[in-house]
């Protein structure tokens, strides 16, 4: 019964993480919401208190999560202004 009860729990906190994420405009702690928001979603998704389908909708709120965490990424941002300016200098260049 306990366990059903942190699982309860944490959705319940997720939600409310969720509700964060839509209130906050600044991008690193959006970033940060979303990898938390996905990553409570693969907690839940494994808890047998939930029934099936409840975890199916939790391992595609989680996909959606993750996929939104990766575009808010700083990393990749910076990687492709990087290659961008050095395209740029080899095109420059020849």
């Amino acid at each position: 019964m306990s366990l059903q009860q942190a699982s309860v729990a944490l959705w319940l906190a997720t939600l409310s993480l969720m509700t964060a994420f839509m209130q906050t405009g600044a991008p690193a702690h959006r970033y940060l919401l979303a990898r938390r928001i996905a990553r409570n979603l693969d907690t839940l998704r494994g808890q047998e208190c939930f029934p099936p389908r409840t975890r199916e909708t939790f391992a595609k709120l989680s996909r959606r999560w993750h996929g939104r965490a990766e575009q808010l990424s700083p990393a990749p941002a910076a990687r492709a202004g990087f290659l961008g300016r050095l395209q740029r200098v080899f095109v420059r260049s020849s």
